[in-house]
């Protein structure tokens, strides 16, 4: 099993982005810099690190510095970058972008859904996603266990632990739909192994739990980091903070097609985040984290750039590097439905000399500055809080969904529309075409939730899009 062998040989690195010494950080990049020098443990004894809040920041932002760095696996890492790796190899895998070529083969594999025959390599993917995933939880998991323990104000302390319990809301949501079925239908099913405690090395390696304990101990998670997150103010855009763990809580919500939830938690995260929806115009690119519509997001400086082993290089195709020779493209049938007078269009280009039958060059997403691999990686837009609201508007038959969608409509240029009963396909579908925003969240998640009747409301049988072909309907 591939828990018992992560486990049993790779838990010895549960520290890596943890430990660092005693010397006091005065900017996230310089804590996240010193953390990933040092060497990997896994004692905390003697380090103090966890013993108050303004300590234990420096091994939180060592965590965060790993969302966005190459390091698991060692080999295979310009495809292995964090969370928007995992997010490229999501789209890939959905119906919506279209990969023209193989090029030097990063992402291929994914695209063709053949990474099972691999699992048991620790070069790529399926081990990947599972160390990854797992390192992240393993860190969090020492971080809480201090929860009782930390010195500091209870909001300083709440500040840490919020965003340890979102962190492994997190983790877990994303091993659960990486390498199980769907939560409807399917919550008897295995799902992956819990940890809750801190683990070493020799550890014993748990069995698999259901797809409902997971989804119930993710729950569990996500809703202790939006109350212990709740009054707290964030330091650094890469931290998650009250509005990003609503957004994480309505994603989650959505996939378990608790649409009560889903719509609640996006709405009061439109409500308190203070991001605004932007313009095509106001974010060419998709680089920063700066532009006003970003919720959550690695702010990349020059001497933290990755790349090859980074988002832009593999989108970028005006950069002549991977982006040119496996161009990333757009679905011709949903870019046809976007409506003429669509902002949007222009993040494609349709008459690209390179364009293949299928698709139209991606024009989305570049570096903010080539010659020094720079660019920010965006996690979470308030576009998709809209879109969540929308979603569950329609599939609880609220009469307010087209109120979400039209925000987004106008902002595109795309015209209004109105919501009944019997347009319930349509609102629906209209929703899913306005899911364009790749590298976010991962399409081939959300296809699972395509449109069907309100009653009764299942879900797609495939189940995890991600780690098998699609069947069924």
């Amino acid at each position: 099993m591939l828990n018992h062998y992560f486990i049993r040989y790779k838990m010895k690195k549960i520290f890596k982005y943890m430990i660092v010494g005693l010397v006091a950080c005065t900017t996230l990049s310089s804590c996240l810099e010193s953390s990933l020098d040092t060497n990997p443990t896994d004692s905390m004894s003697g380090s103090g690190l966890l013993a108050n809040a303004n300590a234990a920041l420096v091994p939180l932002n060592g965590l965060y510095r790993s969302m966005y760095s190459a390091w698991s696996p060692t080999d295979n890492t310009h495809q292995c970058f964090g969370i928007s790796a995992y997010n490229l190899m999501a789209d890939v895998m959905g119906e919506d972008m279209i990969m023209a070529a193989m090029g030097s083969g990063w992402f291929w594999y994914d695209c063709l859904y053949n990474v099972k025959s691999r699992y048991t390599a620790t070069t790529w993917r399926s081990y990947d996603l599972w160390n990854c995933y797992y390192t992240w939880i393993s860190n969090a998991n020492y971080i809480l266990d201090a929860e009782e323990t930390m010195a500091g104000t209870e909001t300083e302390v709440n500040y840490i632990m919020g965003q340890a319990y979102a962190i492994r809301a997190y983790s877990y949501f994303m091993l659960a739909q990486s390498f199980a079925r769907t939560y409807k239908g399917h919550e008897g099913e295995p799902c992956c192994p819990i940890y809750v405690e801190p683990t070493v090395a020799g550890t014993e390696g748990k069995p698999r739990s259901t797809v409902q304990e997971t989804y119930a101990q993710i729950m569990n998670d996500i809703n202790k980091a939006v109350e212990r997150l709740n009054g707290t103010t964030r330091k650094h855009i890469s931290h998650i903070d009250y509005a990003t763990a609503l957004g994480l809580q309505a994603r989650i919500a959505l996939v378990m097609e608790d649409w009560a939830t889903a719509k609640k938690s996006s709405e009061e995260a439109i409500a308190v985040s203070k991001c605004t929806i932007a313009k095509v115009s106001e974010f060419k690119g998709l680089n920063s984290v700066s532009a006003p519509n970003v919720m959550w997001g690695a702010e990349i400086i020059s001497d933290q750039s990755g790349m090859y082993a980074g988002l832009f290089t593999h989108m970028d195709a005006d950069a002549d590097k991977y982006g040119a020779k496996a161009r990333k493209q757009i679905n011709k049938d949903l870019y046809g439905k976007m409506g003429t007078e669509d902002e949007r269009l222009v993040w494609w280009n349709p008459k690209d000399a390179n364009n293949k039958d299928g698709g139209y060059q991606q024009e989305k997403f570049k570096f903010s500055d080539i010659q020094t691999w720079m660019g920010d990686y965006v996690w979470m837009r308030i576009e998709e809080m809209y879109l969540i609201a929308a979603e569950a508007s329609v599939r609880l038959n609220k009469g307010d969904a087209a109120k979400y969608i039209n925000v987004l409509r106008t902002r595109a240029g795309a015209g209004t529309v109105t919501f009944a009963h019997t347009m319930f396909v349509d609102m629906a579908h209209k929703v899913f075409v306005l899911r364009t925003d790749w590298a976010v969240g991962g399409k081939c998640h959300a296809e699972s939730r395509k449109a069907k009747p309100p009653k009764p409301m299942s879900r797609a049988a495939n189940g995890s899009l991600c780690h098998e072909p699609k069947k069924g309907p």
